[in-house]
């Protein structure tokens, strides 16, 4: 399956990426099993997209959980929490 990634605000500085199309695996099937799969990249993906830290995701825009199915050609964002007052 083929997917558009991109990552905002801080995932963007640490990853030194904003964007990039990738072709994933087939047992790579919901939003929690492409985030493990780019962390098993090593490092800086390891850190950026550690479990343990809280994230954000989007799917085609729209926010979404880590038990979201993946779609083909779908666009995956990944951001920090936002706060604000």
């Amino acid at each position: 399956m083929k997917l558009h990634l991109r990552f905002f605000a801080s995932i963007r500085e640490g990853l030194g990426v904003a964007q990039e199309d990738i072709l994933i695996p087939d047992s790579v099937k919901t939003i929690a099993d492409l985030r493990a799969f780019l962390v098993a990249r090593g490092a800086p993906w390891s850190d950026v997209l550690s479990t343990d830290r809280i994230l954000r995701c989007a799917l085609n825009q729209q926010m979404v959980s880590a038990d979201t199915a993946l779609l083909e050609g779908a666009e995956i964002a990944f951001f920090p929490p936002v706060t604000g007052g």
